[in-house]
């Protein structure tokens, strides 16, 4: 299956809990970090919810 590269760009400070929730379930914790995950439909979803904070790496 494909996989997907994230990298946060954004501080969550200020963020609501639901979006630091998504963050900490991407396994971002720290700015530029990069993690690869599995392109699944629940992965797109988070992305979906921190857009604003994060850039996905192709």
């Amino acid at each position: 299956m494909a996989t997907i590269k994230i990298k946060q760009t954004k501080s969550r400070i200020g963020s609501p809990k639901d979006q630091k929730r998504a963050l900490d379930t991407l396994g971002l914790t720290k700015m530029n970090r990069v993690v690869e995950h599995e392109d699944t439909p629940s992965i797109r979803g988070l992305i979906r919810k921190v857009h604003h904070l994060v850039t996905v790496i192709e």
